[in-house]
């Protein structure tokens, strides 16, 4: 963990969410993001049973102020939560919140005695909720080609995988490539700020499209611009916009998910509970991102795929290095981390757009994880001109042209390769459950990679090719 770059980043989700108070938790650790003055809670009962204890423990301390406890949102909607309101969200500073501190001390006794969680901080789920990394797409030229290359095959409409991709939206000039000719969705809502700089994560649906679509031509691809403040949304909302996305068009085959958060448990996130009690219903396999947080820490919803309930339903990724041999010294850990695939400097789709860089961090995006872990990283990013985190710069910002592509790292889009893989393997064995598919393709495949010392399943495309790994220069 990089705590200056975990700052930077929290500044970057502030600006794109100005109205939405937002602290560090747990105690400064740089662990997750969550909303200030509020805590999450399930409808009926639960709900009326925390405002009450809530208030009541509020009261009975002479440093607190019972003034703020309120209902903040309506009581009953389809992804079964509400936020309660525990005290004024523009107190205090971005490194603790002392009024959801003491709400949540205020429930321990009653969840021990109910066995069950009742009330959670409303926590920011984001493509990179810390600094490591926030890598920026940089531009390659069209003539090195993508990497993993475009898989031979014909796409049959009748017998496509329906591949869902919840993210960031689609480029406004998508259809410009051949390679995205049966993807469609909604449209990034904003590429550019009123200077012409380009936003945080710009182009990450658009790109996680195309890795699919690479790996997988037989497939409909749909993105939905669910994550589009900088990648990021609240707990609260989340749930409700996963709903809205399968609503839209269908369950589908298969669901591609960057994004997620740790939250300190083992036990899931609050928010998505009620999605993920139906999507357990459904046929679709969720392929969720493990994260980037260099950490063994559960990582949600990835990490359902370690709950016995929904290990059928979950296939959690985690990022190799450029050489595929070992795990990206950012992509998280663990034994809930299933599978690994290529993350670090793929090569895919960026549709064309001229504008100053979106520069995010002012040194090498990966400087924390490569010497914090003590091994290479291979995906550095380009130095550019600071234009949004520097402070006091007066250079010009470095003008880009992306033409058509890019390239970009992170369990971003290692996840969309697996995604890919497996819609792959259900045309190949004409194979209609996914879930199917995916044991029946993890059985079959005979690849492994090392990730901190233990040996792990890796899915490797055929048509990936590895990177060399350099060394880093020793830190002075």
């Amino acid at each position: 963990m990089a705590p200056q770059r975990f700052h930077e980043q929290f500044e970057q989700i502030q600006r794109s969410m100005p109205d939405v108070p937002l602290a560090m938790g747990p105690d400064d650790s740089a662990e997750f993001i969550y909303e200030k003055g509020y805590v999450l809670v399930r409808d009926g009962e639960d709900a009326r049973l925390v405002e009450d204890t809530v208030r009541a423990h509020f009261t009975a301390e002479p440093e607190l102020v019972q003034d703020h406890v309120r209902r903040a949102s309506p009581g009953t909607n389809r992804s079964g939560i509400t936020r309660i309101q525990v005290g004024d969200p523009g107190e205090g500073d971005r490194s603790a919140d002392r009024p959801v501190a003491h709400a949540l001390r205020a429930l321990r006794e009653t969840e021990g005695r109910a066995g069950r969680r009742l009330v959670s901080r409303n926590h920011l789920v984001s493509i990179a909720v810390n600094s490591c990394p926030g890598d920026e797409p940089a531009p390659v030229a069209q003539a090195d080609g993508l990497n993993p290359a475009v898989v031979e095959g014909g796409y049959d409409a009748a017998s496509a995988v329906g591949v869902l991709v919840v993210d960031t939206g689609l480029m406004r000039d998508y259809r410009s490539s051949a390679l995205l000719a049966h993807t469609d969705g909604d449209a990034q809502l904003k590429e550019c700020d009123d200077d012409g700089v380009l936003q945080q994560y710009v182009g990450h649906g658009t790109f996680i499209a195309g890795l699919v679509a690479a790996v997988a031509p037989n497939t409909s691809i749909t993105v939905r611009n669910s994550l589009n403040d900088a990648g990021a949304i609240l707990e609260s909302e989340f749930g409700e916009k996963l709903f809205e996305a399968v609503d839209a068009d269908g369950w589908p085959d298969v669901l591609s998910l960057s994004a997620g958060t740790s939250n300190g448990r083992t036990d899931g996130l609050l928010g998505v509970q009620a999605f993920m009690q139906e999507l357990r219903e459904q046929r679709t396999l969720l392929v969720a991102a493990a994260g980037n947080n260099g950490s063994a820490t559960p990582f949600w919803p990835a990490a359902y795929a370690d709950l016995p309930e929904y290990q059928d339903v979950v296939l959690s990724v985690g990022a190799l290095r450029g050489d595929g041999e070992y795990g990206a010294c950012f992509s998280n850990h663990g034994p809930w981390v299933k599978v690994y695939a290529p993350g670090e400097r793929l090569t895919g789709v960026l549709t064309g757009f001229e504008a100053p860089m979106p520069y995010v961090y002012q040194h090498s995006t990966y400087d924390a994880c490569r010497y914090g872990f003590g091994y290479s990283c291979t995906c550095v990013s380009p130095r550019h001109t600071g234009v949004l985190s520097e402070q006091g710069g007066t250079a010009k910002p470095d003008q880009v042209m992306f033409e058509g592509h890019a390239n970009w790292s992170g369990t971003s889009f290692a996840t969309p390769l697996v995604a890919g893989m497996i819609a792959a393997h259900m045309t190949a064995q004409q194979e209609s459950d996914p879930r199917v598919a995916r044991y029946k393709m993890l059985a079959a495949n005979s690849g492994y990679a090392e990730v901190r010392g233990a040996h792990v399943a890796a899915l490797r495309p055929a048509t990936w090719r590895p990177v060399p790994v350099t060394a880093s220069a020793p830190r002075s």
